[in-house]
């Protein structure tokens, strides 16, 4: 069974106390929950991050029967600019803590870019740049390990990790099974491999398999030469390889919607239930 959820931030402009129930509602079982965009009415800074509001969130998540599946924190450790660079890793830490004491387990993230501006450039794909994220990101799951959290990464096409041997050799290099891959098929294509779309997936599935931890789950369109993200099934996509895969691998496995909107997110759930069950 294939547990899916929400992209919390693409529900309802509502306060959590009456979101979570429409969540549930729709049929979902577990959310992906950003606090900066999900929760941005408090503050989302390491110090507000306390046992009692972590507390509060759990009763929240647990009368409406829904998990928190990974807590995202989408900060650049590439950032050339060390005191920024500082300031993420201490919002890293302060999420894999929080993230402990909400029972979450894991905390997920992309794999950056070498500026401040956190956008894509030619030099992304450069060993250099790839060394930066691996000496960063090691901080970060060193102190995953101490709090018994999994760390998720998310390969990007236009980011530093933006394959699966880029994938593999962040894995290999930090040697941690605290490291995990957070896996979203449409992430890793671009406007040069997507018509080689099933080979990219198999390429993934056989490379890092083993560490795919969650799923995203959303669709593409062509536009203008390039693509564009919707939700999941929606667009061009064909779910049937990589939900064979998660069917017979990965029991009960997280995996959330993302560019729903409220009015199709249940129409995107309906649409991935029935990929896995015909996989």
């Amino acid at each position: 069974m294939l547990q899916i959820g929400l992209r919390l931030h693409d529900g309802e402009a509502l306060p959590l106390e009456q979101l979570l129930p429409l969540v549930r509602a729709k049929g979902f079982s577990c959310v992906h929950m950003a606090l900066s965009k999900s929760m941005a009415e408090y503050p989302f800074g390491p110090s507000a991050l306390t046992a009692g509001y972590a507390g509060y969130l759990r009763r929240q998540f647990a009368k409406n029967e829904l998990d928190i599946a990974v807590l995202g924190n989408y900060l650049n450790l590439a950032d050339p600019d060390e005191v920024a660079l500082s300031a993420a890793k201490k919002r890293y830490y302060a999420h894999i803590r929080f993230a402990a004491l909400l029972g979450c387990g894991m905390v997920g993230t992309e794999t950056g870019a070498p500026n401040s501006t956190y956008t894509s450039c030619p030099e992304c794909r450069s060993d250099a740049a790839l060394a930066v994220f691996i000496r960063n990101l090691k901080d970060v799951v060193r102190c995953a390990e101490r709090y018994g959290v999994t760390i998720a990464i998310e390969p990007v096409a236009r980011h530093i990790v933006w394959n699966a041997k880029r994938c593999r050799q962040v894995l290999d290099e930090i040697g941690s099974p605290n490291l995990q891959i957070l896996f979203d098929p449409v992430n890793l294509l671009d406007e040069t491999n997507v018509d080689a779309r099933e080979e990219v997936f198999a390429e993934m599935i056989e490379t890092v398999g083993k560490e795919i931890t969650m799923l995203h789950l959303k669709d593409f369109v062509r536009e203008n030469g390039t693509l564009r993200s919707v939700g999941a099934g929606l667009g061009e996509m064909d779910y049937t390889s990589v939900m064979r895969f998660v069917k017979a691998e990965k029991p009960f496995m997280y995996a959330t919607l993302e560019d729903t909107t409220p009015e199709n997110a249940e129409q995107c759930r309906l649409a991935m239930q029935a990929a896995y069950d015909k996989a």
